[in-house]
């Protein structure tokens, strides 16, 4: 980042792609955000509303005049969809658009709140690693707990978290949405060799076929593929710099308030150190597979306590949805 030293202005340099849609509250506290870091360049690209949903139309239109009124010198890109694409197909290829533009970046959705930090880390790390090519993401989220992993600002994870990230046109180009290597690959050693432990094989095995079935819309669970595939890492902050605020019902995927990972607080990072080898630290991994994907529940004999309760939340979950449905008519 650079500072204008006649009005004292912070400008970022780096890209910004924003990934929009129908929240203009969450999208408020993030936009801000970007208006004090006030990037020189801002890609904004948001789905169009669903069919059907006219108060959706409404939310969809604020939030584009919201992400649109910049008071500050920048380039501007707008990719404002007519129709909706859904949340695989209208992320990632406004990502792919975005880096038709540049050859590196950060991405942040309108749900996912940064500490301005959050900026100087992925501009320093950008740098530093773009020609690094077992290097393919930068992430701001931590969810370590306070376990510091290493000695330095950052640790290399295969977990590619990305509720504000960072990243190269060199390592999206890497992304197969349909993950077409799914079906050799699960059968390599070196699948075997990436998932080691038979839990965390079989969890994102399943992901994996639902994904090349087409029955998940997502673009996060393929990118995770095609990085893994790559035997790619990501520079992991051993703080959290970005806290996903859009945790509710009105979410797409992250609908639970309760959740642990909603809302964590972030802390400023300070004077960045750099690890001494690009190697992936297994502890953490292993920390965040137990923590965030609930592998404990997965295990016996905590399995058998928890088959119970998915089943009753399965049904609870289709009884509200059919009584949600049934009074829209």
């Amino acid at each position: 980042m650079e500072i204008n030293k006649t009005n004292s202005s912070v400008f970022l340099k780096t890209a910004v792609l924003l990934l929009v849609f129908n929240r203009p509250n969450t999208t408020k506290l993030v936009f801000e955000k970007l208006r004090q870091i006030k990037p020189l360049r801002l890609y904004i690209a948001s789905d169009g509303a669903r069919e059907g949903h006219e108060s959706e139309k409404v939310k969809v239109e604020e939030v584009r005049k919201i992400t649109t009124s910049i008071d500050w010198p920048c380039q501007v890109k707008t990719l404002f969809r007519d129709k909706n694409l859904g949340c695989k197909k209208g992320v990632s290829s406004a990502i792919t658009w975005f880096f038709e533009y540049e050859i590196q970046g950060i991405i942040l959705e309108d749900d996912c709140l940064p500490h301005l930090d959050f900026f100087t880390f992925c501009e320093d790390l950008l740098e530093r690693h773009i020609n690094d090519e077992r290097v393919l993401t930068i992430t701001g989220n931590n969810f370590q707990n306070g376990n510091w992993r290493g000695d330095a600002s950052y640790y290399f994870s295969k977990y590619n978290h990305c509720w504000g990230w960072a990243t190269w046109k060199r390592a999206w180009e890497h992304y197969q949405g349909g993950i077409p290597f799914w079906s050799e690959w699960k059968n390599s050693n070196e699948w075997l060799k990436h998932t080691d432990d038979k839990i965390e094989r079989r969890y994102w095995h399943d992901i994996f076929e639902k994904v090349q079935a087409n029955k998940i819309d997502s673009w996060a669970y393929p990118w995770t593929a095609s990085v893994w595939y790559k035997d790619g890492l990501t520079a992991t902050s051993n703080v959290n710099l970005v806290s996903n605020i859009g945790f509710g019902e009105d979410a797409t995927h992250t609908k639970s308030k309760k959740s642990k990972i909603s809302k964590l607080p972030t802390s400023k990072i300070g004077k960045i150190r750099y690890p001494n080898k690009i190697e992936r630290n297994i502890e953490a991994d292993i920390y965040t597979f137990e923590n965030v994907f609930k592998s404990r529940s997965l295990r016996f004999p905590y399995i058998l306590i928890f088959i119970p309760y998915r089943v009753l939340n399965y049904f609870f979950l289709n009884i509200k949805n059919f009584f949600k449905n049934y009074l829209k008519k």
